[in-house]
């Protein structure tokens, strides 16, 4: 057998010796992710991109009763783990509560992943981290941990629901530093170890992993509010998700429908009644994960959200990391380009489609209108990610919110009483009827990049609401500063360079 570190061989001591075996011939260890066993089928190695069959022999009672002993005690979330390791072993149970299935994940202390982020974490700001399952949010929290007690030595207390952080057993495992520990003993009295944490030990950062309830949402803020530095994730894979999610909405401060004065509604452009943030949020940076080695960076999230909700696309930084601790960064406008400016034919690409949100309409019809008129049409997940509105009458009706939603983000709305393609193609028709020319768009970036050229101002054309929509967005692509001025029908978009900003009204009103 080959020689292995204690973490490695910590974790193939509790399987049966020709599952041992087996892995050891497959010596890929340090590609491996967890070893599925369920009884009666044949027991699996999942890698990242693939997996590999351990045996021709399916899995016996016998074979899972062995790693069962080996494990030792499950907790009362049918998790278990090995002893000073971060290998996280979950168990699956039939009605009866005996276990036919089990699930080793292997857990890794990887140093020197910090350096992505070290930037942020060693200003102090606090930093939410979102990615999907598996690709190392509990990794780079543990990291931060240790950085954030032995390099900054700061009073780092980490509140670990499920020992993933800190791995198995009373004493933490060395990936943390010297970072100290709280176990949670249920996950629904997560919230409570958080507060105790700040109340007893006086702690100058908290860490947690997976933040999921409200009430772990409501200790954050009270955390956040005795001035204690946090790092955390939560469920979801990016901004977008979290927007969404009435649970966790507060840790972004929250959101609120407010109506505006007159005059207040008249200088920003909008209807009445708008979305706004509640309070500040929670935490001061968003990291989402979007694969192992590639981030992206949102700064300043109370500017983040608020741009968001006035309905306007806003592109983190990218950061993705090369051979050994560098990376490189791309700053906003540049998301998967080149360092140079895109191209008008590449901006045009990206912006010539109208974006359709829809409710209580089919969305084959919308498909097959468009592709009958040869309109190019899409349909936006998300009415913040939309440039049109377009309820059926019975919805706009029965949800008014919906009606109040897209008033308050300035898009056009429009509603039919009649679900069927010919309505939908005569709408579309009169849709298109808005739409921009390649010729007019040239002429908004040619005097975008005047503003670039220049270090000053420039005003564009009166123009639309939809078509200041469009002018915003392809500013924010162009890495400068707009805001809308003037009283319909007399209202333009103007445009600064990276150096200025506007010196009054909120960037990117409509």
């Amino acid at each position: 057998m080959a020689t292995h570190d204690y973490d490695t061989q910590a974790f193939l001591s509790i399987f049966p010796e020709s599952l041992q075996e087996a892995l050891e011939r497959l010596d890929r260890f340090d590609e491996l992710v967890e070893v599925v066993l369920d009884l009666g089928r044949v027991p699996e190695a999942r890698f990242e991109f693939d997996f590999v069959p351990l045996s021709e022999s399916t899995v016996a009672k016998g074979d899972i009763d062995f790693i069962v002993r080996k494990v030792g005690e499950f907790d009362r979330d049918n998790r278990g783990g090995i002893e000073q390791t971060l290998h996280r072993i979950s168990v699956i149970r039939n009605r009866h509560n005996d276990v036919v299935g089990l699930t080793c994940r292997v857990g890794r202390a990887l140093y020197g992943k910090i350096e992505i982020i070290e930037d942020l974490v060693k200003k102090g700001s606090s930093i939410l981290i979102l990615g999907r399952p598996g690709i190392g949010k509990t990794t780079l929290l543990r990291e931060a941990s240790r950085y954030m007690s032995d390099t900054l030595k700061k009073r780092v207390i980490i509140v670990d629901t499920s020992n993933e952080i800190g791995g198995d057993g009373d004493v933490p495992h060395p990936g943390v530093g010297s970072s100290r520990r709280m176990q949670v003993p249920l996950n629904k009295e997560q919230h409570d170890i958080m507060i105790e944490a700040v109340e007893n030990h006086n702690p100058e950062v908290i860490v947690i992993d997976e933040i999921g309830r409200i009430e772990e949402a409501q200790a954050c803020r009270t955390i956040a509010e005795r001035g204690v530095e946090l790092i955390g994730t939560a469920h979801g894979n990016d901004l977008s998700n979290l927007i969404t999610n009435p649970t966790l909405i507060d840790l972004l401060g929250g959101i609120q429908t407010v109506t505006l004065s007159d005059e207040e509604a008249q200088r920003r452009g909008t209807q009445k009644s708008v979305l706004e943030r509640k309070s500040a949020p929670t935490f001061d940076v968003l990291v989402e994960l979007r694969e192992r080695d590639v981030l992206a960076v949102y700064r300043d999230l109370a500017d983040v959200v608020d741009r968001v909700l006035r309905g306007f696309d806003v592109q983190p930084e990218i950061r993705r990391r090369k051979v050994g601790k560098d990376f490189v960064i791309e700053p906003p406008h540049q998301e998967g380009t080149s360092t140079s400016q895109p191209g008008s034919e590449q901006l045009w690409t990206q912006d010539s489609s109208v974006r359709l949100y829809i409710q209580g309409v089919s969305q084959s019809y919308i498909e097959r209108a468009s592709h009958s008129l040869h309109v190019d049409v899409r349909v936006a997940r998300t009415m913040e990610d939309a440039d049109i509105v377009l309820l059926s009458d019975t919805l706009a009706a029965k949800k008014p919110f919906l009606v109040e939603r897209a008033e308050a983000l300035g898009l056009p709305l429009y509603t039919t009483s009649k679900n069927s393609l010919a309505a939908i193609k005569d709408l579309l028709r009169r849709i298109h009827s808005m739409s921009v020319d390649k010729e007019q768009y040239a002429s908004w970036i040619h005097l975008m990049r005047e503003a670039v050229v220049s270090s000053a101002s420039r005003e564009l054309p009166y123009s639309s609401a939809f078509e200041r929509r469009m002018q915003h967005r392809l500013a924010e692509r162009l890495g400068l500063f707009s805001e809308s001025e003037g009283i319909e029908p007399f209202r333009r978009v103007v445009v600064y360079s990276p150096t200025m900003k506007p010196t009054q009204g909120p960037p990117g009103a409509v």
